[in-house]
């Protein structure tokens, strides 16, 4: 096969951090390459210098066998490359047109939008996903799958010969995930070239041809996927065999801590009902817009409810708002971490502290020792990647930023934990250290709720699967009395009632 694209002696280092050493990386015309590799590994760095949005301190870049001199982003797209970023790079105030046709509008002789074309291009782009997006429709109105949608339309639209996916399956689910897979197909198909990168490894096996595996900022290994299987992906991966991808514990189940009665809102849930209790992981599934997240917001009073009640250790509560939910002993680690999760202008020490002030502190003043051991500990229990307890979290990987989230809470000693998507682009490794903690959690006696798009991930570590289709809970699952399709069967709404 004829090579697109090399990288070679790729070298960057930040303030404290070595990210790439010697890091080299090739592309065949028309294949789908997969870098895999921990949170921290290099593998954003390496495509935001590909992108152009940082400059190498070392190497270089070579495009059709010409090396590249690369001086920023608009070099790198006229070049052909485009990139998908992880964190969605999305305008929320303007419509889905307007960010797909950004600084690229049709435009009429006399220089006004031509908006009717440019309607109908996206019309065109978005057809193959068989999704129904109003190109009018503002970003912030539509959800992340859409969001992902919208931005593998605008790479289309650039007539990209290299598209690069950072973790693209992230948002989506079911028929959406399909729907991506068969457009990466027909891209292949045509000659497109695409770096894929995810932390699900399973989807490996119906995307990639080839895949790299990057551990510390070098490379480890590179080889066709049919020479390797997901055991010696995972061990290239983090340098050493993973006993088991989902611990088992065995975890004495007690009185029952968080009760949720009639919970209803007009619009996004109707009729709800589910209890925890202590000791328990219960998982809730269901597709993309089936009010999962919104049910737990509005237990937390992150939303308002329209009905419903609330019991915590048996007693009636009053949840108006977070802070009334926080004083309760409810944490909630929410899906959009970077949105909702962090304040990405302080550092590790001030987010992992937040949720702890208020115990460590008397007429005003905050016992600083004893909030920093509590949270050095956690940092160093978490293995979060970080050069200092004070650098910015903003300059943390995703997975990284994901564990500062975690951590926060995790110092609070909640009564009920409420994890929204709390593996989202993070790595095999720390995925399997976040799972030993929530089990951990709950053998301290805590409610853990999980809400998850991995089935996968939602069948092995929940005690009870609680399945969501049109925000209602339409049945509930024991750990062990129903397959993946019997789950799927329920979130697609194949069964008319709740049984």
């Amino acid at each position: 096969m004829q090579t697109l694209l090399e990288m070679v002696g790729i070298c960057k280092s930040f303030p404290g951090v070595r990210a790439l050493d010697k890091m080299s990386f090739d592309l065949f015309e028309g294949e789908v390459h997969a870098l895999v590799g921990e949170n921290g590994a290099g593998k954003s760095t390496l495509m935001k210098i590909l992108s152009g949005l940082y400059l190498a301190d070392e190497g270089e870049i070579r495009l059709r066998g010409k090396k590249i001199v690369v001086t920023g982003i608009r070099q790198m797209i006229d070049a052909g490359i485009s990139v998908i970023y992880q964190e969605l790079n999305l305008i929320q105030h303007l419509s889905v047109a307007e960010n797909i046709f950004l600084g690229r509008e049709p435009r009429y002789a006399g220089g006004f939008i031509n908006w009717k074309k440019m309607y109908a291009d996206v019309d065109r782009l978005l057809k193959p996903f068989n999704v129904d997006i109003d190109p009018r429709a503002k970003i912030l109105s539509i959800g992340p799958a859409f969001q992902q949608v919208v931005e593998i339309a605008k790479a289309l639209s650039l007539k990209a010969d290299i598209i690069v996916m950072d973790e693209p399956t992230a948002p989506l689910t079911g028929n959406e995930v399909e729907r991506l897979f068969e457009m990466i197909n027909a891209l292949k198909k045509s000659g497109v070239s695409i770096i894929y990168i995810s932390h699900r490894l399973e989807e490996l096996a119906r995307v990639a041809d080839r895949v790299t595996i990057i551990r510390d900022g070098s490379m480890i290994v590179t080889k066709p996927l049919s020479e390797l299987n997901t055991e010696e992906i995972i061990r290239h991966m983090v340098g050493r065999h993973l006993s088991e991808q989902y611990p088992v514990a065995e975890i004495p189940v007690g009185a029952e801590v968080l009760r949720v009665e009639a919970l209803t809102k007009k619009g996004v849930c109707s009729d709800v009902s589910f209890s925890v209790r202590k000791g328990e992981i219960v998982g809730f599934t269901g597709l993309v817009g089936a009010g999962r997240t919104e049910i737990m917001q509005l237990i937390y009073g992150y939303l308002k409810r329209d009905s419903g009640k609330v019991f915590i250790d048996g007693k009636e509560t009053t949840i108006r708002n977070p802070r009334d939910a926080v004083l309760k002993g409810i944490g909630l680690i929410p899906e959009e971490r970077k949105k909702q999760g962090l304040v990405l202008g302080l550092s590790v020490f001030d987010n992992s502290a937040l949720t702890i002030l208020d115990k460590f502190s008397r007429f005003g003043l905050l016992r600083m020792k004893t909030i920093g051991d509590l949270v050095r500990g956690m940092v160093a229990k978490m293995e979060i990647k970080t050069p200092t307890i004070r650098q910015q979290v903003r300059y943390l990987s995703g997975g990284n930023q994901q564990k500062v989230v975690l951590s926060k809470w995790f110092v609070r000693n909640c009564k009920v934990y409420i994890f929204d998507e709390p593996t989202r682009g993070i790595d095999v490794g720390a995925k399997v250290e976040i799972y030993k903690l929530m089990q951990n959690l709950a053998l301290q006696g805590a409610a853990v709720i999980m809400v998850s798009s991995e089935l996968l991930e939602i069948m092995n570590m929940s005690d009870r699967i609680e399945v969501v289709f049109s925000g209602r809970i339409v049945k509930e699952f024991k750990k062990g009395e129903a397959s993946s399709e019997d789950v799927m069967e329920y979130a697609l709404g194949l069964h008319s009632r709740a049984s």
